[in-house]
């Protein structure tokens, strides 16, 4: 079972994320955005599979430093480009699993999906 965890290490969410999978002793590998990177390609592939508005995060911290022109008019290309200059901008975590795509942390998706 090929697990893929992408998100930051200090993120509340990803934490809760990664304590659920290890409590229920699941495989996966971490990726993190600030450590590991967040490529163009791998955005790109996330998108095939999750609405950008879902994947851009509006609510972190990040969403509210950015100036209200960035914030405005939000295209799918513009939420692209923000992503990747701030990875933060992403609503984490993102976990992949044959082929499916979960974007945040419930229990009950992980349970459905994994269990």
């Amino acid at each position: 079972m090929s697990i893929i965890l992408y998100g930051i290490k200090n993120c509340d969410t990803v934490k809760k994320a990664r304590h659920w999978l290890e409590a229920q002793q699941i495989e996966y590998t971490f990726h993190d955005f600030r450590v590991d990177g967040l490529t163009k390609d791998m955005l790109g592939n996330f998108l095939k599979h999750v609405d950008w508005e879902t994947l851009l995060n509006k609510r972190g911290t990040t969403w509210r430093k950015l100036s209200e022109n960035q914030k405005q008019n939000i295209t799918r290309q513009k939420a692209i480009a923000l992503m990747i200059e701030n990875p933060a901008l992403i609503k984490r975590p993102v976990l992949v699993h044959k082929g499916e795509y979960l974007v945040g942390f419930s229990e009950n998706n992980y349970e459905n999906t994994l269990l």
